[in-house]
Parts: C-alpha cells; structure tokens; sequence
C-alpha cells in the first residue's frame, strides 16, 4: 500500500482538517498494521484518534491528534515492512508455504515460537493437511454450495475459511482488491497468507486475537482455538502446535 493522499501533507495538521479521502487511506494503513481503528468510514471518530494515538505512541513521537510528514513516512515503512516487497514466496510445496507463514508471522508481528507454531497448526488443519487454500466443503461441487450455504458465494476460503460477505467486504478494504466482486481472489496464495496472519493479529475472525491466549506470559493451545472457531477440534490442534513448536528451528 503506498500512502498517495497523505504522502502530500508537508505541514504539521490535526486530524480533522484531513479530506475524507485522506482519513480513508489513513484508517485503512492502520487497520493494516493491526490497529482498531473500527470502520474504514473516511470519518473522524474515537476510533480513529485512539488508533492514530496508539500508532504515534509506538512509534515514539509527536503530538497523538497531529499527523506530518515523518509520522506518515514512519507509517509507510511500518506499512511497508509487512507488504512482502521483493520476496517471492513457493506456496508449490509444503515446505515453501511453511516458510511463507513463519516470515509473515514475524512481518506482521506474531513473532513467538510459541505464536507461529499455533499458526501453523491451525493452517494444517483448516486445509486438511495440504497447506494450500482450499474451500469450505472442498470435497463437495459448487452447486451443493449453492444449494446449501446460506452465505453463498461468501463461503470460506483460504488457508482458515474467510466467509460471510462483511469479511470480504473488509479484507477488500484492507488489501485493495475487489474479493466482493470475486471471492475467489481469497483462494490466492498470497492473500490467503495475508488474511491468516492478520486475523489471528487482529481477531477479525472472531474477536479474539491470538496474543489473548498465547503471549509472553502464558501459552494456552487449547483456547487459542476461540481465534477461529469456538472450540472445535482445540485438542487436536493443540497437539498440532506442540509438534511445529518442536521442530520449527528447522523451519527457521
């Protein structure tokens, strides 16, 4: 993503002097790099101006309602440092998507062994082993999906099952391609990486981040099934993480 709109402010200004363009392309960097900023509406609410606090504090400098040219040039290298620029990724093997996920991990800052090893083991399962993106009831024909999903065409995709229209609407936002007009743009490798990484960091799939469970201080496997789905299969999936999280120096 290349901040255009904003990379044109030259003189320290409040938020609320942006355009509704800029406040849009602003909002949607920073739900980019996992801040809640809420929707990308183009307005300027608590949201926005506690996400944009919350960036500036991280970052270490200025004024939190004030945004200038080196705040933004810190948010394009912050934005930049999670865009893959320059790296090629081998989603062909097992061992290629493997390494894909453990650098997009670190990129987007899930970076303990003990994070990425989950992540893995989620990947595992949700695509039956393969790791390949696959789609909700891969083994039946899109006519049965038709006939029986009541979300159809936003059924899940991916490497964890992006489904229900909002989310496609959402990660359309965020990545800057149409998935509403072709959900099948989720089945892309790359974007099916992206979406992985980024809803465990932000909880988008269902509230739940994974650093709530798996964090610095404590290592839960079993309910950091509540990331994707409730709790079903967190045992087995839990005994999944323990396996990457044994090997994964070779993975490094």
């Amino acid at each position: 993503m290349i901040l255009e709109k904003l990379s044109v402010i030259a003189e320290p200004i409040p938020l609320s002097q942006l355009s509704k363009k800029e406040l849009k392309e602003l909002q949607k960097a920073l739900k980019i790099l996992a801040y809640p900023v809420g929707d990308i509406d183009g307005l300027i609410g608590p949201k926005t101006r506690n996400a944009w606090s919350e960036f500036k504090t991280d970052v270490s400098f200025g004024h939190p309602d004030i945004i200038d040219d080196e705040s933004v040039d810190q948010l394009q290298k912050s934005i930049d440092a999670i865009s893959n620029h320059g790296v090629e990724h081998d989603f062909s093997t097992k061992e290629g998507t493997i390494d894909a996920i453990i650098y997009e991990c670190r990129a987007q800052g899930i970076s303990l062994d003990t994070q990425i090893a989950y992540v893995l083991a989620t990947t595992e399962w949700e695509t039956n082993r393969t790791f390949k993106p696959i789609r909700e009831a891969y083994w039946l024909s899109e006519g049965w999906r038709k006939r029986h999903l009541r979300y159809y065409p936003y059924y899940g995709r991916g490497f964890v099952q992006l489904t229900w229209k909002n989310n496609y609407k959402k990660y359309s936002g965020i990545i800057g391609v149409d998935m509403v007009h072709d959900p099948d743009i989720a089945m892309r490798p790359n974007v099916a990486l992206f979406v992985l990484v980024h809803g465990f960091k932000t909880g988008t799939f269902t509230g739940r981040k994974i650093s709530d469970y798996i964090n610095e201080h404590k290592t839960d496997f079993v309910r950091a099934r509540r990331c994707i789905n409730g709790t079903d299969q967190a045992y087995t999936i839990a005994s999944l993480a323990e396996k990457f999280l044994d090997d994964l120096e070779s993975y490094q």
